[in-house]
């Protein structure tokens, strides 16, 4: 048997390319995320391990939690703890650490490193081991700064050379003293650093006389343990904790691996995706061969072989089939891996240098997927191949699906989809953290029960096509005869497309209502023409929002100013406003009172009023983070958004408070409203900075749309994945349905249907496949599209439904060009049999 296994593989190894080549995709998938992420993983671990090489224990701040009504906040670490630290027996040297954000204009004036991994420091004396100088000298005053060797190729910067630069709003332009090396991986990623002497440093990061951290390196004959359990004797236990380099690094390790975690699972999830798509083809595959092969099979049988043997010479196929595909899935899968790691770089991102990665566990997985997947998929045909009787085989009375079979086939299926409905409708009731779990179960269980209907439903919406069909003359009716010829077939074929579109649809629907959602809450929150803003988000310096006041064209303006502090035991985010002019640039709905800030009468949201039993009139106590406690009235209650919220306070009364004030972002009105000329003046007036960020209204929703836009992109380019393998799925179907079917075709063409013909009923027939799989995949994909969006409306109070029918039509026409595109070798190969042949056909 196994001998027979084998070469019957051997036999129909063109009707097996396909399976192999499905397969082989999603196990390349597979592979090559493993690959990938393994690969990037060890390369930023390395790169990170280096630059703990100068820190043997690391000094930082301890966290001193809330309590009562005393304002949590982080010790400084100051000059005197650095001179203690750096005397404890067995230190060498005490290095203070200052850290923050920095913004590198290009030569252009363009921010290089995207903003979010531009930073700064300081430079430690006249020598820092920590960064070697490539060029130049250290830096000095305000004037000078040094940037890394990768930043200063990208941008073809030199010693000498003025830069523009920017730490929380005002440009600096310092000149460049100096040009240095790093191992940082947020540099290694396309970042930037850029260093000041110490003192500038601490005073552009806000922390005059004080440290983010303190690094000490040990003496010679000294561990780390040793001067890291000196440094807990010497230092306050209470303000300080240690960490030695060691478990830095580990530790930085392990945050790499959590993050890389989180994209592998990810992209092994779109691999999942293939892999059950390609389940469809090989179930289909084999269902067919061993339908081929019945007088086969039956004389098997009649000369003594098992049901058992019948069915694993069934599995011992699947085997090889699977093995082949594993074995050139992971070849495929390393390409992948390096192709990944290199596109990267088309993306500006850089990766530190490193060998590709393939671990034992990757090699094991590849070859586990592909034989498993194959194995489960073809063990339900071989097991139908073994309940054949020999006697009706051998007369060619094939087993077709009883009665009994399909009602109790179409009794399951309306059992699965009517669960998953109900299960999806009650997770649109609840809360949406806990509706997650049901939500997707609901999803499993539906999209089970409409493939078990899949028979059952090809039947009517096949038929509904047949008007059209009637166009084609003969080529149309027999297309849609062969369609509902073996509904089990069409409805797996049509299935495999079925998921991809499901997916593709539904996250299309949420976010074309949540970006049109995003445009009416800032349409209908912000009254403002302009919101000026850091470009990482970050905090901007109380001068970017005087010199907006002073702008002759500013008819009003108030920045946005975050501070925390305590009420009733509880912490609570105050934001700082312009109480003059907040009304003004806001449109905000009062459910309560009246919508005025100043003194002590504040603002607050519907959650918080909720939350704390207020309303209009209420007075409450709110403890400041410097200690000092003061009685608010509350003077109206607003409906919140997630653009604006909470308890809103005069900056005059809140900013006396606060020990470093800054702002999150300053919303602006002009007298000539949103324009192009208006947005250049105030861009100029805050000195052309390309680390501010100056958005009217459309400016934001372009900014979101922008970044549904790519995550769309690459949600179609990894889903994309799935529909080729539903493409192969429906030539190879197609390819053995005209191999199975070549008699009749032989008859057809003896009683005058020409070649032409019969390329137009193969077409036809895979164009009706694809386009009932479409169907379903879109209606489906719109259902859960919904669901998913009553859970979203349930935090965001402008959140509405919308069907992007224009991209749905293009679904359609893609499901439509797929299976044109399929149908073009297995129609070729019908209309080239000939007649006489395919007429002795067995």
């Amino acid at each position: 048997m196994f001998r027979t296994a084998l070469r019957n593989v051997l036999a129909h190894k063109a009707r097996l390319l396909m399976t192999v080549l499905a397969v082989m995709l999603g196990v390349a998938f597979v592979s090559g995320t493993l690959v990938f992420t393994n690969t990037i993983s060890e390369a930023y671990q390395k790169s990170s391990a280096k630059g703990f090489d100068q820190v043997d224990v690391a000094v930082t701040a301890k966290y001193q939690d809330s309590e009562g009504d005393k304002v949590g906040k982080t010790p400084e670490l100051t000059q005197a703890l650095l001179d203690k630290a750096g005397k404890v027996p067995g230190a060498a040297s005490a290095t203070g650490v200052v850290t923050g954000f920095t913004a590198i204009a290009d030569k252009d004036g363009k921010l290089l490193g995207g903003g979010w991994q531009s930073e700064g420091g300081n430079y430690w004396g006249t020598k820092d081991a920590r960064y070697p100088l490539v060029s130049g000298h250290a830096p000095s005053g305000r004037g000078e700064v040094l940037i890394d060797s990768k930043t200063a190729e990208r941008a073809g910067y030199k010693v000498g050379d003025t830069v523009r630069i920017s730490v929380d709003g005002p440009v600096l332009t310092p000149r460049i003293s100096g040009v240095f090396t790093t191992d940082d991986g947020n540099v290694a990623a396309g970042g930037s650093l850029a260093l000041f002497d110490t003192p500038t440093a601490q005073a552009l990061f806000g922390k005059r006389g004080a440290y983010d951290e303190i690094d000490v390196k040990a003496a010679a004959g000294t561990s780390q343990t040793a001067l890291r359990a000196a440094l807990d004797r010497a230092l306050p236990s209470k303000l300080v904790e240690t960490s030695t380099g060691k478990q830095l690094a580990d530790d930085q390790a392990q945050q790499i691996s959590s993050s890389m975690s989180g994209l592998k699972q990810a992209l092994l999830v779109f691999a999942g995706i293939a892999l059950f798509v390609g389940t469809f083809i090989i179930a289909n595959t084999f269902t067919m061969l061993v339908a081929q092969r019945t007088r086969e099979l039956a004389l098997l049988r009649a000369v003594g072989a098992s049901r058992r043997q019948i069915t694993r010479s069934v599995l011992i196929e699947a085997f090889a089939v699977g093995t082949v595909a594993g074995v050139t899935g992971l070849v495929a899968g390393v390409g992948i891996g390096a192709g990944l790691r290199s596109l990267l770089g088309s993306f500006g991102a850089s990766v530190p240098d490193g060998p590709l990665v393939i671990t034992p566990g990757t090699v094991v997985a590849a070859l586990a997927v592909g034989i498993v997947i194959t194995v489960l998929a073809a063990w339900l045909p071989g097991r139908r191949a073994a309940k054949i009787p020999p006697v009706a085989a051998m007369s060619s009375v094939h087993a077709k699906a009883t009665t009994r079979s399909l009602v109790l086939r179409n009794t399951l299926g309306a059992l699965f989809s009517a669960a998953g409905v109900a299960v999806v409708l009650a997770a649109t009731t609840m809360d949406a953290d806990a509706a997650e779990g049901p939500m997707g179960l609901g999803a499993v269980l539906l999209i089970i029960g409409v493939f078990i209907l899949t028979p059952l439903l090809s039947r009517p919406l096949i038929a509904a096509a047949a008007p059209v069909l009637r166009v084609f003359g003969v080529s149309g009716k027999l297309a849609r005869q062969n369609s509902v010829r073996n509904p089990r077939r069409t409805a797996a074929t049509a299935s495999a497309l079925m998921i991809g579109l499901t997916l593709i649809t539904g996250m299309t629907v949420m976010a074309g209502s949540l970006q049109t959602s995003i445009d009416k809450m800032a349409s209908s929150a912000i009254r403002a023409d302009y919101v000026v803003s850091m470009a990482n988000r970050g905090p901007l310096s109380p001068d970017v929002a005087k010199k907006i006041a002073a702008d002759s064209d500013v008819t009003a303006s108030s920045p946005l100013r975050n501070a925390v502090s305590r009420v009733d035991g509880q912490t609570e985010f105050l934001t700082g406003v312009n109480g003059s002019a907040i009304a003004e640039l806001t449109d905000l709905k009062v459910a309560d009172g009246a919508f005025k800030v100043g003194g002590t009468q504040v603002v607050v949201d519907q959650d918080r009023a909720k939350d704390y039993g207020w309303k209009a009139g209420s007075r409450f106590t709110v403890h400041y983070e410097d200690g000092k406690a003061q009685k608010l009235t509350v003077a109206g209650v607003y409906e919140g958004n997630d653009m604006l919220n909470g308890i809103m306070i005069d900056n005059r009364v809140l900013t006396p408070h606060l020990s470093d004030a800054s702002d999150m972002q300053v919303m602006v009105k002009t007298a000539d409203g949103a324009s192009d000329s208006v947005k250049d003046r105030l861009e100029k007036a805050l000195g052309s900075n390309p680390a501010i960020k100056v958005q009217d209204k459309q400016d934001i929703s372009n900014d979101i749309a922008k970044m549904f836009t790519t995550m769309l992109n690459m949600l179609y380019g990894l889903l994309g994945m799935a529909v080729i393998v539903a493409v192969l799925g429906v030539i190879n179907t197609l390819a053995m349905s005209v191999f199975e079917r070549s008699q009749e075709i032989g008859m057809l063409r003896a009683i005058g249907l020409d070649r032409a013909a019969v390329k137009r009923m193969v077409r036809l027939e895979s164009l009706v496949i694809s386009l009932f799989g479409g169907v379903l995949g879109i209606g489906l994909g719109v259902f859960f599209g919904w669901a998913a969006g009553e859970l979203l409306g349930t935090k965001m109070a402008t959140y509405e439904l919308v069907l992007p029918w224009g991209r749905m039509t293009v679904f359609l026409l893609l499901a439509a060009v797929v299976g044109i595109l399929a149908a073009l070798w297995p129609a070729r190969r019908a209309a080239r049999l000939n007649m006489l042949t395919a007429i002795k056909a067995e």
